[in-house]
Parts: C-alpha cells; structure tokens; sequence
C-alpha cells in the first residue's frame, strides 16, 4: 500500500475560527521575507512546511473523516490572507485544495479514508496538470496504462505549481480507454525540475515535472474526467481559489500604496496642499480603489455561499449558478488585482518600484497570476448564461 509520510506532523484545526486565526498568524510570517523571497528568488520550502504543519492543508476535509469542513467562502478567505502576505505562498494551496475536491466527488471510500488521512497529518499535494504537447489546454498525453505487471505512468507536466515542495503530486493522464485519472503520485516517483522562470509569481516551483514508467498503486488512482461529465463543484472550487489570490494581490498593492501615500509621497506641485494625503485628487482615487475591493470581499462570499449550496445539492442548474457566481469574482477580482497595482505603480513612480522597495512584485504577480484561465473567457459566459440561460461549461477552468 502507497503510504507517504509529511515532512512535519500537523496540528489539527476543528473551525472556520481556528482557520482564519491560524492563517493571519502565518501571513503575519509569511509578509516579513516576501519582498526578499521574490526579489532573489528564494523558494518557500520551510514555509509550506509550517504552512501544513499548521493544520490548515486539512480544513475542507470532511467532518466525517476528521477535518473542520470549512465553507467555500472561508477557504476563499483562508487563500486570499496567505496571498496578501506573499502571493506565490497564497497560490500553491490551491492545487492542493483543489485535488481534496476531486477526491470529495470522485474517490471511493478507501481513497478517502487513506488519503483524508495522510492529510491530516500535514501531507502537502501538489499537482501535475497542464501540458506543453497538445494543442489545447484540456487536451493530455500523458498516459496510466497497465502493463499486465502493474499500472505505469509516462508522461511530461508543466506549471505544476507546488510540485517542487509537495509530498503527494496528483497528476491527470488518460488510461487505455482515452480517460482521464487523476493520479496521486507520491513525490519520490517524479523528477520535478525547478525550470519556472515567471517574471511574477516568481516562487511558486511551477516549473517541469517527468514521469517515465513510473510504477503506480491501483488504489492512487482516481477519477478524474467523471468529475466533469456530471454536475460537480470542481471548477467552482478551484476557480473560487484563482479569484481569492487575485483578491491578496489586490489588497497587498492597496496596503503598499496606502504606506507609501503617507510615508514617502511628494504633494504635487500645483495642489495646494502640503501633503500627499490631503490632495483631493489623490484621495479620491484612494476612495474608488477602496470600494473595488471592497466589492470583491462582497463577490466572494456570495459566490463562496453558491458554492456550498452546489455541493449539498449538485444538480446542473445549481452547479451553474455556482460557477457563474465565481466567474464574476474572478473576472472582478482580475480587474482589481491589475488596477491596484497600476495605481501603486502610478504614484509610486519607477524608482520606488523596480528598486527601493520592490513594489512592482504586487504588478508582476497580478499580471502573472490573472494569465490562468484569462478573463476574457468569463464574461461571454456570464452573459451568455444571463440573457440565453445557456449553462456553462463543466470544467476546471470556470
């Protein structure tokens, strides 16, 4: 049987409370070293280790298996305090949480009770998705196949974000039947390259992973396309995610800009004023930034709360609901994260951006991070859903 042990047991968390407590806790850390982290490029090892040491790797794991089952919204909450302190460590979660769904909708009772478990004490998933070789991004070569001895894996991943820190790398490869499985791949078995050379989201390890005739436990393997033939909440779930990130970076350029207005910015020459912070003009774009934000705090939680009702009750019309409802925080949430960085950028000036304090990173990891799964996809299905009730899609991506 494929056991994998984490490399730190992990406390165990039972409330939304004790979440949201323990993730403050850590960003408050996790903010002190960011800034250094991605200006030198120094990978968050024993972050993520403290990280799912905390317990916090656990807490959409069922009630009946032991976990604190905490809402959407509150994960949501839990991703977008992790980003704001450094948006690299705020998105590797992200797989992982997003593979605990799959295995929620489409694992057998042993999967879950193994897997659940190895959880719990602090085991960290990474993932193994997306592909280079095929014309699409749905589209994967990589194969599970048996080989009358055993079930062997071959294949070539890349952006496997978390891959390089995990101990488990769930990976989507197609059986001799063109289906796809989700395939839970202890850490040991791939050969991970740290090859990603983003100009954001610099620490993420999103880089390369190989797999050649990798010898695979039955039991590791899961459905995973099944996941999308009938009405599930895995593309809520993992977008809802993408659309918290997005919300960190946002508030993190906001709070930066906010420091810098009071502490280094000149008035203006023409004013009137003899502090940045008293110039009308300045204040009033404060004042619309603030609002932005605001309403993606507000767009979250409704779509957080569409989410957990899909999942109580997954039919197709709740399921859509859901993921119409993520898709407007994600494409709000976009818009912000590029706005406030913009605007940080604008008054902060080139010099103190690209040099003094590194500010830019809040552009760079936005513009970066927004590339996944782009806008421009979300709103003609929103419209589309609105004014033809034109269900959309079922997929990771919305």
């Amino acid at each position: 049987m494929s056991q994998v042990t984490p490399k730190r047991p992990a406390a165990r968390l039972v409330s939304a409370a004790q979440a949201l407590a323990v993730a403050r806790e850590l960003a408050q850390h996790f903010r002190e070293q960011s800034s250094q982290r991605d200006r030198e490029r120094q990978l968050p090892h024993e972050e993520l280790v403290t990280l799912f040491a905390s317990g916090l790797g656990a807490i959409t794991v069922p009630a009946r298996f032991g976990g604190a089952a905490v809402s959407t919204s509150v994960l949501a909450q839990v991703i977008a305090i992790l980003s704001e302190a450094d948006a690299a460590i705020g998105q590797i979660p992200q797989n992982h949480f997003y593979a605990l769904e799959v295995l929620r909708v489409n694992g057998s009772e042993q999967q879950q009770q193994r897997l659940y478990q190895e959880v719990l004490q602090g085991v960290h998933l990474g993932n193994a998705l997306a592909e280079f070789r095929t014309q699409a991004a749905h589209l994967r070569s990589t194969s599970i196949l048996h080989d009358g001895n055993g079930w062997r894996l071959n294949g070539q991943k890349f952006y496997a974000t978390g891959a390089l820190f995990a101990d488990r790398i769930p990976t989507a490869a197609r059986d001799a039947a063109g289906k796809e499985q989700l395939v839970f791949v202890p850490r040991q078995q791939a050969d991970v390259s740290d090859d990603w050379r983003g100009f954001g989201q610099r620490t993420t390890g999103s880089g390369t992973v190989t797999f050649k005739d990798v010898s695979v436990e039955e039991e590791d393997i899961v459905p995973f396309q099944s996941a999308f033939e009938r009405p599930t909440t895995v593309g809520p779930v993992a977008q809802i995610m993408h659309a918290a990130v997005d919300q960190g970076i946002a508030r993190a350029a906001f709070n930066d800009m906010l420091d810098f207005i009071r502490t280094r910015a000149r008035p203006w020459p023409d004013s009137g004023v003899e502090k940045a912070s008293d110039d009308p003009l300045l204040i009033d774009r404060v004042g619309q930034m603030a609002a932005r934000l605001q309403a993606g705090e507000a767009l979250l939680e409704e779509a957080g709360y569409a989410t957990d009702e899909a999942q109580q009750q997954p039919d197709a019309q709740r399921v859509a609901a859901a993921s119409i409802k993520v898709a407007a925080a994600r494409a709000w949430t976009t818009e912000c994260s590029l706005a406030a960085a913009n605007l940080l950028f604008e008054l902060s000036g080139t010099r103190a951006a690209l040099t003094e304090h590194n500010l830019d990173r809040h552009w760079r990891n936005a513009r970066t991070h927004t590339l996944h799964d782009p806008v421009r996809w979300k709103y003609p299905a929103i419209g589309n859903y609105v004014l033809n009730g034109v269900l959309p899609p079922r997929r990771g991506t919305i």
